[in-house]
Parts: structure tokens; sequence; C-alpha cells
């Protein structure tokens, strides 16, 4: 019997789970900490690393207690976070600034700046990330940063992912050289290619803008998978979470990627984590290019296997923002919709409300809803919202099995599928195929998992799936619901490609900046 910990930062709390290697889950705290947003920059979007901590010790502190154990007792800890989330440190690895969240889209200029010189120079990093850079990744945001903050720059030792940076600060590397470099993140979201040589070169980045002289030396440290040792608990934060010092911790990872491996993810399963937004997640045998997806990388999902990451830049933040918008909630819109058919509201909705992730990966578009009458009703617009991101979803699923991915089971990961039946029963609708939901809560387990093998309690990844992973129940399509949704995708699919590939969208973005700018809110096109 072993116990660890495993701990996943989301975009507003961390939770911590106490897992027993027999009996499972003894216990869970939660900490949360605030989302920064701007209502003039609706592409803000940042958050204090104080403030993570902070709420990591509240959540050690609730799941101590609520597995009524000595915190000593814990042999390991992992670390998932949410990605690209960046962060600019000094010379001893502390904050210049709050982190640049996943969906901080401020960087939508330098990546297409950096998706049109990486096609003009062929970058064969470039196409292993889908072949187009996207405003949610790493050196967009970087980019972006130093161009806003001159001042800061020298003082700028290196960035890192949130996922390296708490590993680091709980195992006390302050020296950037050595600070652990999860090849989850780097690979997806960094361009990072071990078969070419690890990031793209100086000369490309200095191409792109001479500012980005010297980042990629300064992006040095251990770039490993997650079966790697990055650190041992200093004592200053054992006393701070109530642990024992010294236990290893691995590098860390993303929490999709990770919730995946807790959902019990295999070759031949595509998980969707459904939560703020969808990530699409699959592990192959072997690594084949996939245009339009967020990355195919060795070992950044199953350290053994080629990870495959796609998704959407938004589904819980739509229905939430659906429901705030009609002054209710997410819950009370939901009532009567179990009895909804597929189609029956005549809307079809194209949920871009973040932009596109996958495949179009275009953060310049945004939501449409076609088909309104006056008669329609917010709840009508949810269950067309949970049809889009369905619609959405089946688009990339064809674009990977067009590539060699194959699919022989769906899951529904993620926090959203535990508590939304519509929203699996319109999935397997729309896929025409059974969606398996864990019978229990995947989020943390992964990190657990990993936590396990860095304590050597269990040899591989798929004997901890085997040991801890929960069952599925199974949600069957309905045959008719899946023909009418059949006659609907081919509508879809038309309107997702013809108005994504239109100026239209993006021409009502950049006249909303100029009038705010002209009203006198910043513009969030920094200037150069």
């Amino acid at each position: 019997m072993a116990i660890v910990a495993g701990v996943d930062f989301g975009t507003l709390s961390v939770r911590v789970s106490l897992v027993d290697s027999e009996r499972g889950r003894m216990g869970a705290g939660v900490g949360e900490y605030p989302l920064h947003r701007k209502h003039e920059d609706p592409d803000h979007a940042t958050q204090s690393h104080a403030d993570h901590m902070r709420a990591l010790e509240t959540a050690f502190a609730q799941a101590i207690a609520a597995a009524r154990i000595d915190g000593k007792q814990v042999q390991a800890l992992a670390i998932d976070t949410t990605g690209s989330s960046v962060v600019p440190v000094d010379e001893r690895l502390q904050p210049l600034d709050d982190y640049y969240l996943w969906c901080d889209h401020r960087g939508w200029k330098e990546a297409a700046e950096i998706t049109a010189k990486g096609k003009e120079a062929h970058l064969a990093a470039l196409q292993w990330c889908g072949g187009t850079y996207s405003s949610e990744w790493g050196f967009s945001k970087l980019l972006h940063w130093l161009r806003a903050n001159p001042e800061k720059r020298a003082r700028m030792a290196t960035a890192l992912e949130h996922c390296d940076m708490a590993v680091a600060t709980l195992c006390g590397i302050t020296d950037a050289n050595q600070v652990p470099r999860s090849i989850c993140a780097m690979g997806h979201k960094w361009m990072w290619n071990r078969e070419l040589g690890g990031l793209p070169s100086e000369e490309f980045l200095t191409s792109v803008d001479p500012v980005l002289a010297g980042v990629r030396s300064k992006l040095a440290g251990r770039y490993s998978t997650s079966l790697e040792i990055a650190g041992h608990l200093t004592p200053e934060w054992a006393a701070k979470l109530g642990l024992r010092a010294g236990i290893p911790i691995p590098t860390g990872a993303f929490d999709a990627h990770w919730d995946s491996i807790g959902a019990g993810c295999r070759v031949g399963d595509v998980v969707n984590v459904v939560g703020t937004s969808t990530c699409i997640m699959a592990i192959s045998e072997e690594s084949t290019l996939i245009p339009g997806v967020c990355g195919v990388v060795q070992g950044s999902i199953h350290p053994e296997k080629s990870g495959i990451e796609a998704g959407l830049s938004a589904t819980g933040d739509i229905f939430d923002a659906i429901a705030r918008r009609a002054a209710s909630s997410v819950g009370d819109l939901m009532r009567g919709l179990d009895s909804y058919r597929a189609g029956q509201t005549g809307l079809m909705r194209l949920t871009w409300d973040n932009g596109d992730r996958t495949v179009l990966v275009d953060p310049e578009l945004s939501g449409v809803t076609l088909g309104w009458r006056l008669t329609h009703t917010a709840s009508d617009e949810l269950f067309a919202a949970i049809e889009g991101t369905a619609f959405h979803t089946r688009i990339i699923l064809q674009r990977m099995a067009e590539h060699g991915v194959p699919i022989r089971r769906l899951i529904n990961g993620g926090g959203i599928p535990q508590k939304n039946e519509v929203l699996n029963r319109v999935y397997a609708n729309v896929m025409g195929m059974p969606v398996l939901v864990p019978e229990t809560e995947v989020t943390s387990l992964g990190s657990a998992i990993f936590a396990f093998l860095a304590a050597g309690t269990f040899k591989t990844v798929e004997a901890a799936q085997d040991a801890l992973c929960p069952r599925f129940r199974v949600v069957e399509p309905d045959a008719a619901q899946t023909s009418t949704y059949n006659d609907l995708f081919p509508v879809f699919r038309d309107l997702y490609f013809s108005f994504g590939a239109s100026s239209s969208l993006p021409k009502l973005r950049a006249v909303g900046q100029i009038s705010r700018s002209a009203a006198g809110s910043p513009d969030p096109a920094w200037p150069r």
C-alpha cells in the first residue's frame, strides 16, 4: 500500500487528491484563485503565481483533513496545470509578471507573424504543431510580453510554463539551466522537437522579431517526460503543505493530457476532456503529421507513445456565458433539455466564442448562431451550443481519422460529462457511436498515477491505470437522432469552413478594437 498526492491546477482552482494504491481516492481538497480579465480587452486573462501557491496550501490542508491521515504518509506528489500558461521570471526564477493564462489571446498578432515566417521558412517544427501557430501557445505569449514590457526585458532570465514553475518552486530549483522542462508543454506549445534539434533556431526566432534574440538559449533546462524525477520537496514547502520533506516530484504536464491517462486512455481511444474548454486527446504508436491539430509529440501524454492534442477554445465557458447573458444559471437553463430532440430548435451554433483552436486555428473567429426566431429562448441557444460543440468535435475526429489516428472508443472525460447527461447523449448521437463516461471523476487521478510511478509503486502507466482508473458507463446513440444529425452535419461542415475562411468575423473584431480605442479604452493590440 502507498499513498500519493495528485495535484491539478485548473483555470479557477487547484484540486489535490490523496490516493491509496489499493483503496483509491481517500480525500480531496480545493483551493480557488482569481482569474483577471478586462472588459475592454476580451483577450486578457492572467493569474498570479502567489495566488496559485496559496491555493495549493489550502487544498492540501483540506485533502489531508478529508483523508484523515498524517500528511507525512504521502510518498510522492505530481502536478499538472493549464497550458500554455506562461510566466517570465528573473535569475532567481521569481515572477516578473502574472501568468499569461492559456485563454489569454493577446498574442494573436504575434501568432500570425510566427505562422507567416514559419511557412516562409518551411519550418518543419510548425508542421508538427498542425501548420498554424496559436495565440494560446508559448512563443506568441512571450513575444507579446517582450513587446509590451521593454523595461523588464533585461531582467528576464527565462520564461516557464505553469507546470514547470510549480514543480521548480516546490523543489527549490532556482537555476534556469536546471529547471525541469515538460516535453508535454514544450512539444505542444513551443515547437520543441527532439528529432529536429529541440526548439526552433535562433535564426528563425530573430527573423520573427529581433527582440527574441537570445531567448532560445534562455529556454534551457532538463527536457524530459513525466517518468523522470524533477526534484524533491523542500523542507520549507513540506512544512507549508503538511508533508514530509524529500518526497519525489516528477516532471509535470498539462491537465488535459494527464486527465486522459486518468480516464484510462489507451491506443485507439480518443478522450474529450470537456471543461471550460475541450481538449481532445489521443495516443498512437506512430508519429504522423496532422494539419490543424495542436501537435503530435512523442512522450507527451503517455511517456512512451506519441501524444496527439486538439480541441475547442471554449465549451463550458460558452454555456456559462449564455446563462450569464440570460441572468440565469446553466443548471436552470438545462431543465427540460433532456426532452429536446436532434435539431429541434432550428438553430445552428458555430462555437467560436473564444476563437478556433482546431482545425482552423484562428483566434479571430467569433461565435455565430444561425436560425434565430422571435420565440427562441436561452435554453434553445444552450442546446444548440451543446450540438455545436459536438459537431465541431466531429470535424476534429474526422481530421484525425483521415491521417491515420485509430478511433475505436470515445471517452468523455473532464468535469462537465460527470454532471451533464444531455451533453453525453448529444455527443453519442452526433458521432453515431457509444460514448464512455467514467463512473467517477478523474480530475487529478492522472497526476496521482504519475506520482505512483515516481514512488515506484507501479512499474508502468498501464499497471497503474488497471489498478486505479474507474469503470465506464456507456451512453448509446439513438439511431433516429443520429440520422437527423447525419443530415445536419454537412450543413455545419459547410458553414464551419466557409465562415472560417471569410474575413467577416475578423473584420467585426477589428472594428470593435478601433471603436474601443476611440472611446478611450486601451487597444488590445499593443504598440510595437
